[in-house]
């Protein structure tokens, strides 16, 4: 695996005219940082509607182009390995990559369809989304400082993992090359498990009474947000990627079972002295431990930030003044979440900055009469 900080957008290379099949988020966000770049962009998608939708925002042209010379597929995972193989046979001279998060299943269709030359297609994972979807969700901004994997098989022409390469750089992510069996081996670590909790975090909602959730705070919001998403489009996902996400919950069983044979152990004995066992503890520090694992913005190795707490009232103009009041303190925002309740009268945000700029920060906010502390 290898990891390339992005090129300068001027420098880099990307052939035209780009097709971009699928009017997605995903997809008219690439076209629209392609478009945005000087490139020419042509779009396709099932639904006219979508393509009229997304040319409208001024992502590209769905007329029919003459020549091609790179497809990117962004279509559902379970028709991406039919519009790559399509696009193979279609446009003779083009590159062909794809934006989905699965990249062996296209792998291998490519590899089993007959005609179709696989030394020009090279597969493609950009790290981003967004709660919301369609082409009028889309922006050329979305994949800034994200990570992209590109994925070569071991028949790619080097000229293709070159195109895929600067289709990355130009939407501004940052290129992460990758064999396809790790790829999704990682992103069934790092996106597809972490899903799957949160829904079983969720669904349990349901099923407790609803007088709980008047205690709901921040954190039952953090771990359950990303089960929002399309359950259409998980199930095509996690059937896509199946046996990679199924040893990862097997492995999350294997933690469980050892979790609930020590809580088990502690209500049989309910003595004073009664306490989890050696598995509970260790599966604590361990999760601990992980979070320091996970990089920082920007791809980066995590720097330690300190947070310091601000009480927003709730009321129009507030957050406006805090970010202002922020910004005269000459300190930078590393990180900012806000936590707020409905019913309660204030916020919370929590600003993340650098630890020797907190202190500096929150003399400056007293000074502007915030409530805050660190």
């Amino acid at each position: 695996m290898s990891i390339d900080a992005p090129a300068g957008i001027d420098t880099v290379p990307v052939p035209g005219p780009v097709l971009v099949v699928g009017c997605g988020l995903i997809g008219t966000s690439v076209a629209l940082a392609l478009t945005h770049a000087g490139c020419r962009v042509h779009l396709r998608d099932i639904s006219a509607y979508h393509a009229e939708l997304a040319e409208s925002t001024g992502a590209g042209s769905t007329s029919r182009p003459e020549n091609v010379a790179l497809v990117v597929v962004a279509v559902p995972p379970d028709h991406v390995a039919g519009e790559v193989v399509a696009a193979l046979h279609d446009w003779r001279d083009a590159v062909v990559t794809d934006v989905s998060s699965v990249k062996v299943l296209p792998m291998l269709a490519v590899a089993d369809s007959s005609g179709a030359d696989a030394s020009r297609y090279v597969g493609g994972h950009p790290m981003a989304g967004s709660e919301r979807s369609g082409p009028v969700a889309a922006t050329a901004e979305l994949f800034e400082g994200r990570a992209w994997a590109v994925t070569p098989h071991a028949t790619s022409a080097p000229h293709a993992v070159e195109v895929v390469r600067a289709l990355a750089e130009r939407c501004g992510a940052s290129v992460v090359v990758m064999d396809p069996v790790e790829h999704d081996a990682a992103v069934a670590r790092v996106s597809h498990l972490p899903h799957l909790l949160s829904v079983l975090t969720a669904a349990q909602l349901e099923v407790g009474p609803s007088a709980h959730l008047v205690l709901a705070g921040q954190g039952l919001r953090d771990v359950t947000r990303i089960a929002g998403g399309d359950p259409a489009l998980w199930r095509q996902i996690l059937r896509a990627n199946a046996e990679p996400v199924s040893d990862l919950l097997r492995s999350v069983r294997a933690d469980l079972d050892a979790l609930i044979a020590d809580l088990e152990a502690v209500g049989v004995d309910a003595g004073p002295d009664a306490a989890p066992g050696r598995a509970f503890a260790g599966v604590l520090d361990r999760g601990a431990y992980g979070t320091t694992l996970i990089p920082g913005k920007h791809g980066s190795a995590e720097r330690q930030e300190l947070v310091v707490y601000v009480q927003v009232p709730d009321k129009a103009g507030e957050l406006a003044r805090l970010f202002t009041d922020a910004g005269q303190s000459g300190v930078n925002i590393e990180d900012l979440r806000i936590d707020h309740d409905p019913g309660r009268p204030v916020g919370v945000a929590e600003v993340a900055v650098r630890p020797d700029q907190a202190p500096v920060l929150l003399r400056a906010l007293l000074a502007k009469d915030w409530v805050a502390h660190l």
